[in-house]
């Protein structure tokens, strides 16, 4: 019976803090067709996502779609940080752009382009230097992920069926 209580207690707790799980994001078209070759890793990523997160079909001919997202640009980038007193690179800058627009295909926008810019800080020793690039994959898979989120989470913010 205590165990029940303390149960049902810890419900409580986290209903009233607004905790809820993550339902179907709505979005407000209900075909979307995607501009990603089939081999993409990050438009197979974002198939994914809409079938299993959103009510949205996804269609393979973009004349049939109600909204088609374009990717304009996907970039990863490198650049060092800082270096050591001996000259060595310790920390890299790790980006990830990517760029994208969502279209009834008829020229009018329900997102205009739109540029994700995600960034992050990679520590660097030449001792480590396999772990370090399976490290900075990780990062840039993560990034990904994130864009792909921002992207579901965008299109789920456009307020009509109506494009720009």
């Amino acid at each position: 019976m205590l165990l029940q209580a303390a149960a049902s207690g810890g419900l409580a707790l986290l209903a009233g803090c607004g905790f809820a799980l993550r339902g179907t994001a709505d979005l407000p078209f209900s075909t979307l067709y995607i501009g990603a070759a089939d081999t993409s890793e990050l438009g197979a990523q974002l198939r994914r996502y809409v079938r299993n997160t959103t009510n949205t079909r996804i269609v393979e001919d973009s004349k049939a779609a109600e909204a088609q997202l374009q990717i304009l640009q996907e970039t990863r980038e490198r650049s060092i940080l800082s270096l050591d007193a001996s000259g060595r690179v310790r920390e890299f800058e790790l980006r990830y752009l990517f760029a994208f627009r969502v279209h009834d295909g008829k020229g009018q926008d329900y997102i205009p382009p739109t540029t994700i810019a995600l960034k992050r800080d990679l520590t660097f020793s030449d001792a480590n230097t396999l772990a370090k690039d399976s490290e900075a994959n990780l990062l840039y898979r993560d990034m990904q992920n994130e864009a792909v989120q921002q992207v579901l989470r965008r299109m789920a913010a456009v307020e009509s069926k109506q494009p720009s």
